[in-house]
């Protein structure tokens, strides 16, 4: 084993023991990168001058790399959607939608989770945050539920699991993040989002058909409810007039990116406008929820920045120390072809998904393996799908599945973790089995963005 790889393998260590000693994330990337530049400055220094040159390339221009986060103007879409997001959650959208939808569909045997899942689809391609989404299903749907008897479990696991729409609907900050790390016009923010509209509707269908067959088999898993409402034209109108503001919203942001209108940068302003607007309109807009908003855009910016520029000290440091030749040295050299391949990269992020985030996922370990795969001629935006839905599960699986904590904090009392992980243990299955078709089936990912952006 060479100097290089002893470096690399180092370096991931003891990231991976930072974390697990409880370090925070944005300074255990920035402080490993700034330290084992200084051990790999003395060890080429002294045993291998010939990596002086990448040296140079990488950690020399470590300055020009970190201005060029934050002056990065794709990224400025990032505090823009998650101020949609939140606004949108102050507006009470969702509360007019889940008690509008449940007067049509809680007569139904399993109707109350089929509404979370709808209305968790809509809140998906308004919002794209899952904390707020989960905290907000949770809150909404499983007190009716409990009142309805049904099985702690699926309502808990129903609410949980929908709530991790957020990440993979488009607008998606973590696909927004996705294109600009792979750095490839073939896998801009537009593409991604049409690429991830078929798949993340696809897995909220199969969902519903779960709840539906789950329902139909164990009778008393999720009940009807024993007084249903009538329907009148009232209740259709209530229907219509809670649907109608977010699918505005969704057609006037994903519809400005895919038809040129707009780019995702102002797409997003568009979107912070319109978010505001309703708030505004369902009379909820005043001066506290505004600062409340500000503040918590600014704090979750700032909390993806700082590990934005943990992973930019840390990936230089590690391209300097020779460790892109390393990893596609080590990914190339697998005795299998490019699907072999391919699927094992998405078992290790699906593994890694067990003990990091989303984020340091995507900013450390996909610009690695994706020049690697993309080499090896894996489409783009295929490749990137998937990885996004492998990283969907990760809010699901402990034990750092975020919506497991999310969900945890607004359960009502009877509900334990037991419960939550049970609940979530078929919806996994679930988006693994949605994964495996869009891995069969290229053209679930792939046919609309050729569609409208032209391709094969």
């Amino acid at each position: 084993m060479g100097l290089e790889e002893i470096l690399v393998i180092a370096m991931f260590a003891s990231f991976m023991g930072l974390l697990l000693l409880g370090f925070p994330v944005a300074w255990s990337l920035a402080g490993i990168g700034l330290v084992f530049a200084v051990v790999g400055y003395v060890m080429m220094e002294y045993f291998d001058a010939d990596l002086w040159f990448t040296w140079q390339g990488t950690i020399g221009v470590l300055d020009a790399r970190i201005y060029g986060v934050v002056a990065n103007e794709l990224m400025v879409a990032l505090p823009l959607f998650i101020f949609m997001g939140i606004m949108l959650d102050r507006s009470g959208i969702a509360e007019k939608l889940m008690h509008s939808l449940v007067k049509v569909l809680g007569p139904l045997r399993g109707g109350y989770a089929i509404t979370v899942v709808i209305v968790g689809i809509l809140l998906a391609a308004s919002t794209g945050i899952v904390g707020a989404s989960v905290v907000l299903l949770g809150m909404l749907s499983l007190g009716p539920m409990m009142q309805a008897n049904y099985n702690k479990s699926l309502a808990v696991g129903t609410a949980c699991s929908v709530g991790t729409l957020g990440i993979l609907v488009p607008p998606s900050i973590m696909l927004v993040l996705m294109s600009d790390r792979l750095g490839t016009s073939a896998a801009s923010v537009g593409k991604l989002f049409m690429g991830a509209l078929i798949p993340g509707i696809m897995l909220g269908v199969m969902y519903i058909l779960y709840i539906i067959i789950a329902a139909w088999i164990k009778k008393d898993l999720a009940p009807a409810p024993k007084n249903r409402e009538p329907m009148t034209w009232r209740v259709w109108a209530d229907v219509l007039l809670a649907v109608v503001p977010p699918m505005v919203l969704i057609i006037a942001v994903l519809g400005s990116i895919f038809f040129g209108i707009a780019t995702t940068t102002e797409a997003s302003a568009v979107g912070a406008l319109g978010a505001l607007l309703m708030a505004l309109l369902s009379k909820r807009l005043d001066l506290a929820v505004l600062k409340d908003a500000l503040y918590q855009t600014s704090r979750t910016t700032a909390f993806i920045f700082g590990i934005f520029i943990g992973a930019t000290v840390f990936a230089a440091v590690l391209r300097g120390l020779g460790g892109d030749d390393v990893i596609r040295e080590a990914i190339t050299g697998l005795p299998f072809g490019q699907t072999g391949v391919l699927l094992i990269i998405l078992f290790v992020t699906f593994l890694l998904g067990f003990f990091l985030d989303w984020v340091e996922i995507t900013l450390i370990i996909l610009p690695l393996v994706a020049p690697v795969i993309f080499a090896m001629g894996v489409e783009p935006v295929w490749f990137a799908i998937m990885f996004a839905m492998c990283l969907q599960t990760s809010f699901l699986t402990p034990p750092v599945g975020f919506a497991l904590f999310y969900i945890k904090g607004v359960c009502p009392p009877g509900i334990t973790t037991r419960h939550i992980y049970l609940g979530v243990l078929p919806f996994i299955a679930i988006q693994l089995l949605g994964l495996g078709l869009v891995f069969w089936f290229e053209e679930l990912a792939t046919w609309l963005p050729n569609e409208v952006y032209g391709g094969p």
